[in-house]
Parts: structure tokens; sequence; C-alpha cells
């Protein structure tokens, strides 16, 4: 488990990244959601279960409606500590990588309000949650 600055609240959050084709799906956050209204992420939410990978596709099912047996777990890594001092809390973030042979059933909740599948190096054009590439990077290292 990563430190986290003593200031600040460790909070565990598990970021699931789903790849087609080479590329991957980021969903730009709702102004529903309570917190990086209106910025780039992956798939994510709050580590509830005990287990971070089904947490994670908990997530991904409520998120875009696709069901575990249409998903590969390809990768996952160790967590990251992301300092988010403006929150008051240290994100400790659970990395998962999943390949979707077909995105076609991919349906959005209202967490999110578009999505767009990009090749991971567009990342840094874009406006996102923080660390996500490194996040991306962690499970996904070309």
């Amino acid at each position: 488990m990563p430190e986290t600055p003593a200031a600040l609240r460790p909070t565990p959050v598990v970021t699931a990244f789903l790849r087609h084709q080479g590329r991957v799906m980021l969903v730009r956050r709702s102004a529903g959601v309570g917190s990086y209204q209106g910025r780039w992420s992956a798939i994510s939410g709050y580590l509830e279960d005990p287990d971070p990978l089904q947490q994670a596709l908990r997530e991904i099912r409520e998120e875009t409606g696709l069901d575990k047996a249409v998903l590969h777990l390809r990768a996952r890594a160790e967590p990251l500590a992301v300092p988010a001092p403006e929150l008051g809390t240290c994100w400790l973030v659970y990395p998962f990588l999943f390949e979707v042979e077909d995105p076609a059933g991919i349906c959005l909740d209202w967490e999110n309000t578009e999505l767009r599948w990009v090749h991971p190096s567009d990342l840094g054009g874009m406006t996102t949650v923080p660390a996500l590439a490194e996040a991306l990077a962690s499970v996904s290292p070309d």
C-alpha cells in the first residue's frame, strides 16, 4: 500500500480501463458526480467491496451495462497514491485493464455524459482526472 501524506484522508478507488482494438475508452464525468465534473476518466468508483477486482467489475456493469462475460482482464497494478489536497484526500487508485471484444452494447449511466475511444498517447492533450495517464501506464506500459 502506498504512503499517503499525513494531512490527507486516504480514499481507495478503482479505475477500470476498457480497451478495444488498441484504443481505450474514456468517459466525461457528469455534473452529478462528486468530483472532477467535466473531466475525462476511465470507469471508476469508490472501493466498497473488499476485492478491488469485484468492485471494478461492478462499476463497469453499472456505468456501461457490460457484463463480466464480455470482459477479459489483461492487467492490474498496485494502487497508486494520488494526492488531492484541494479535496483533503489522497486517492488510492487500483488500476485495471480489460479487453472488450464488442463495445456495441455500452450504454452510459448518469455518471458520465459521453465516451471516446482514444489512443493512449492522446491522453496528454485531454483534461483528465489527476494521474489518469499514470494509472493507464501502470497496466499498459506500451
